[in-house]
């Protein structure tokens, strides 16, 4: 039997994905530098890239063309030649959709708008990228990075180098405006979702949550929290739910309750959390971190006070 080889560069998931990291830096320096055009250029170029490399970690075979041997070979670790020919983006983002339910109508729609505008401008004498205004695509753009990002266990920040300690503080600001333009559109798409219901199904699903509590629904988070609390979720008013850490406590009041036993030391406690996900089961608005929450106009802060018996240790002498 052959002894199978190690995947071409072209297949190869680290490989892809590094290249989308190197083709989204030349991006975000042509919009420091004012180029727009060759801004979304490099950024569609950057963005098929990564869809790519999540296909290929789940198997290379993905993202080969079908009706080609070499690539399918290749695919499997045979190379029997450096020609490899992989799908197409419409392809690639047909795929991406069968494996993750987020990519929905509008982020196709997105998808094949941005595709058609990079084969226009790498194929034709057209500059489809031109009269495009960066509001019009950028925060779906993000968006969709986001989603496929998160399907790696990655992040915005990781994928941009803004996590990395010699970080520009451009890149690091970058990155933010990127999270928060993400998680506008998440809002977004959220609030049409939820209008777009009929109504006898809009008021079924605000009575979801209604009169229960966070217990009731004890898989919606992947965050072992400390504390979970009732927000109102922006997107369609439903009662949600957000998830966070403790960060503090502190010792706000003392005092001594007259019991059976006579008079007890007690103390009043004020715990403050961080929200850091965040869940609404009437219009499935979901994010998963502080920047995202913050940016769709939730207060993350959540304090609490807790009243309990005082504890003393006891003192020991020193013979």
């Amino acid at each position: 039997m052959k002894k199978q080889e190690v995947l071409q560069p072209a297949l190869n998931p680290e490989a892809i994905y590094e290249k989308s990291k190197i083709y989204v830096q030349r991006a975000l320096k042509a919009h420091a530098e004012g180029d727009i055009d060759q801004y979304q250029l490099w950024a569609s170029l950057a963005l098929e890239l990564l869809g790519k490399s999540r296909l290929s970690e789940i198997h290379p075979s993905l993202v080969v063309d079908p009706t080609h041997s070499s690539s399918l070979f290749a695919a499997s670790g045979i190379n029997l030649s450096t020609d490899i020919k992989t799908i197409t983006w419409k392809t690639l983002f047909e795929r991406l959709q069968k494996i993750s339910p987020r990519f929905d109508s509008n982020v196709k729609k997105f998808c094949d708008g941005m595709s058609q505008r990079r084969n226009a401008e790498l194929h034709s004498g057209e500059v489809p990228f031109r009269p495009m205004k960066i509001d019009s695509w950028e925060g779906r753009y993000w968006q969709v990075t986001q989603y496929i990002l998160e399907a790696m266990d990655m992040t915005l920040e990781e994928w941009l180098g803004a996590n990395e300690s010699k970080a520009p503080k451009e890149l690091i600001e970058h990155a933010r405006k990127a999270a928060y333009k993400a998680a506008q559109i998440e809002l977004s798409d959220a609030q049409e979702r939820f209008s777009l219901l009929p109504k006898k199904e809009r008021d079924r699903r605000l009575a979801i949550t209604e009169g229960k509590y966070s217990f009731h629904f004890p898989r919606i988070f992947s965050l072992d929290s400390d504390q979970v609390w009732d927000v109102t979720c922006p997107a369609c008013g439903a009662k949600a739910f957000m998830a966070g850490m403790q960060y503090e406590e502190l010792v706000v009041d003392d005092y001594y309750p007259k019991t059976t036993w006579g008079f007890e030391d007690f103390e009043d406690v004020e715990k403050c959390y961080l929200g850091e996900e965040f869940c609404c089961l009437s219009c499935d608005l979901s994010l998963n971190s502080n920047e995202k929450i913050e940016a769709i106009g939730l207060p993350t802060d959540y304090r609490e006070i807790e009243a309990r018996e005082r504890e003393f240790e006891l003192d020991y002498a020193n013979e």
